[in-house]
């Protein structure tokens, strides 16, 4: 779908506009004296502030574009078709400038700042699909060290032959959940296993589930609908393994919600981390289900609502992935595993924009 900046021209002016009141707003002593407003009006201008560069970037392609139009008639053949070459090539800028600029105009949900908790189960696929789960979380760690971003390993849950079961961590940096909540979702392999002796092509699968960190006040957790359980840890973790019982698993009674936490060292410490992980699949539980509701109202191109949806295939014999929800396929499959996500990123979020600028 080619975008017309045109149909985009006020919510552009409305952002412009914005992004002046904002820097206005920062200036106010009112405001630096109040900590969590400076700090919402900071995300809200680093935001506004690529919408000031795009519009900037454009005008700027506008103007060349419209002198090299004119350059085009010219009499003289040889200008005419050198500067024919640069219309070329100011449209194509032109119109991934308006593409980059669709999503940033969209208004954001409040959660997309938030940090990002992200867990990879194995799933279908046996020894195969805990390899592959260990491969996807190589994967996403690549991506976040080329964002610039912080990951903080929760849970880790070692599966056979060096793969693993279950990977638990916390992504930290400037709009985490809102770039990483649409890999949500079953991710899907094709390959040869290691252990195939014939040469036969398996196909194995992992889920994935991104969830944003909840803060207490988003979810209200009563004391009598929580029962906890301890126990002594098992595997790497030191001398504390098996000597005391510093696990937590923790069962939330009313949604039968489980968490287990061992990795830390003491028992305060893995209920810490067991209790944010709940709340966090709490909210993701309420939000489905506004989602799941969403959806009922409207179709939706790349709805995280349901989990069971496969979302991705990586087939490493043909070395393409595909993303199933808006016909994606790149043909350079070692780029992507080696973290290399945002063709993917940048095209989903392109997608939802645009549904939502319909709606």
């Amino acid at each position: 779908m080619t975008i017309h900046l045109s149909a985009l021209r006020d919510r552009l002016n409305d952002a412009l506009t914005r992004a002046t009141e904002v820097e206005s707003q920062l200036a106010d002593p009112a405001v630096t004296g109040n900590a969590s407003r400076f700090a919402a009006l900071g995300r809200e201008h680093r935001r506004l502030a690529a919408v000031v560069e795009h519009a900037a970037r454009l005008d700027r392609v506008a103007h060349e574009l419209e002198g090299s139009r004119e350059l085009a008639a010219s009499d003289d053949a040889e200008f005419a078709d050198e500067a024919r070459a640069d219309v070329e090539r100011l449209e194509a800028e032109q119109e991934q400038l308006e593409k980059s600029l669709l999503p940033l105009l969209i208004p954001r949900d409040p959660l997309d700042d938030r940090p990002a908790i992200v867990e990879i189960r194995a799933g279908t696929g046996g020894d195969e699909a805990g390899l592959f789960a260990g491969d996807l979380h190589r994967m996403y760690s690549r991506y976040i060290e080329r964002r610039g971003w912080r990951l903080e390993l929760m849970s880790w849950s070692d599966g056979t032959m060096g793969g693993v079961k279950e990977a638990i961590f916390k992504v930290l940096g400037d709009g985490a959940f809102g770039v990483l909540r649409w890999e949500s979702g079953v991710h899907r392999v094709q390959r040869v296993p290691a252990t195939e002796n014939q040469g036969r092509i398996h196909t194995s699968a992992a889920t994935v589930a991104v969830l944003p960190e909840a803060e207490e006040v988003d979810v209200r957790i009563e004391d009598k609908d929580l029962r906890i359980d301890v126990f002594r840890s098992s595997g790497p973790g030191g001398q504390s393994v098996n000597t005391t019982d510093s696990a937590v698993r923790i069962t939330h009674i009313p949604t039968g919600i489980v968490v287990s936490q061992q990795d830390q060292k003491s028992q305060l410490q893995n209920k810490m981390k067991a209790m944010e992980v709940l709340r966090s699949r709490l909210l993701d539980l309420r939000l489905s289900e506004l989602e799941a509701e969403r959806s009922r109202m409207r179709k939706s191109q790349v709805s995280t609502g349901d989990r069971s949806a496969k979302i991705r295939t990586y087939n490493f014999p043909q070395g393409r992935v595909t993303d199933h929800r808006i016909g994606l396929t790149l043909y350079d499959i070692d780029r992507v595993m080696e973290g290399d996500l945002a063709p993917f990123v940048d095209a989903l979020a392109l997608a939802d924009a645009e549904e939502r600028l319909r709606a």
